[in-house]
């Protein structure tokens, strides 16, 4: 059975997300569309000043959901990426991509992921023009986009500046007002002023496009994926069980068969520093 072949699916984005995505949904034969009318800032902004609508999962279905209630159509994509510390790496920021896929018509959703520490999310008072021009270039600067604001959470935001000319502008401005001597700049997270943020987006959607192609061995619905984890993976010392995953768990959404996997690189044993018998 062919869930996709020939459908439509409403892309929620603003932010020319169609531009990775659209691309490699093809291969499913999968025709993308995006919503003339729907503003994707109301479900949250980068800058803070619209507060995000709920966890990062939570977030793309009520997109998912306010899309298709606009075109009419079964089938949603929306995307939602989030920035902080990496959850492996100390003191290393990462951007974690989410792609959604939601059929409604056959009430199922499926997912794809993309962590990646190559960001350039920055932010930082500056004084003067002079002194952001040479932080800036650091940051990608033209080719990635700026915010400059009156303070770190204030509200008089401008969003996308991609000339020098934009930024001092802006930057004169705000330092006018009396009293005023620092302004926030920071780089502008949104995906069509942002490269390096819309390269992950494209990775999340070839994850996602794997995920479409993994099929239950009982009811052949797609999107049969880990939900699971067994840790236990033996210490190549002692013998004795680790906290290292020794098997996953795919599970199917629809008919809800499980089936445990090994770790795909057949490890039998983990290095005796990962014991904590051996390496207490």
């Amino acid at each position: 059975m062919n869930y996709f072949k020939g459908r439509k699916a409403v892309l929620a984005t603003m932010h020319g997300k169609e531009k990775v995505i659209a691309p490699l949904l093809k291969e499913l034969d999968i025709e993308v569309v995006v919503p003339l009318a729907l503003n994707t800032d109301l479900f949250g902004t980068f800058t803070r000043d619209i507060k995000r609508a709920g966890n990062q999962l939570e977030a793309a279905r009520a997109k998912a959901k306010v899309a298709l209630a606009i075109t009419g159509l079964d089938l949603a994509i929306a995307s939602e990426g989030s920035f902080g510390s990496h959850p492996a790496i100390p003191w290393v920021q990462s951007n974690l991509e989410l792609v959604l896929l939601v059929d409604k018509e056959n009430d199922i959703e499926i997912r794809g992921h993309a962590r990646s520490s190559e960001t350039n999310a920055n932010g930082i008072y500056v004084s003067s023009f002079a002194e952001a021009k040479k932080i800036v270039k650091e940051w990608g600067f033209p080719k990635h986009g700026l915010v400059v604001r009156n303070s770190e959470n204030g509200n008089t935001i401008y969003k996308g500046i991609t000339t020098y000319e934009e930024l001092e502008n802006r930057i004169q401005q705000l330092l006018g007002i009396i009293f005023r001597k620092k302004v926030f700049i920071e780089t502008d997270l949104r995906a069509h002023m942002n490269p390096t943020r819309m390269k992950n987006i494209g990775i999340a959607t070839e994850d996602l496009l794997k995920n479409m192609k993994s099929f239950c061995p009982k009811c052949q619905c797609p999107g049969f994926v880990v939900i699971d984890t067994k840790k236990g993976l033996p210490c190549g010392g002692c013998g004795l069980a680790t906290d290292m995953i020794s098997a996953y768990i795919y599970g199917c959404q629809k008919c809800k068969y499980e089936e445990r996997r090994l770790r795909p690189d057949t490890k039998e044993t983990t290095d005796p520093g990962q014991c904590n018998y051996c390496n207490p």
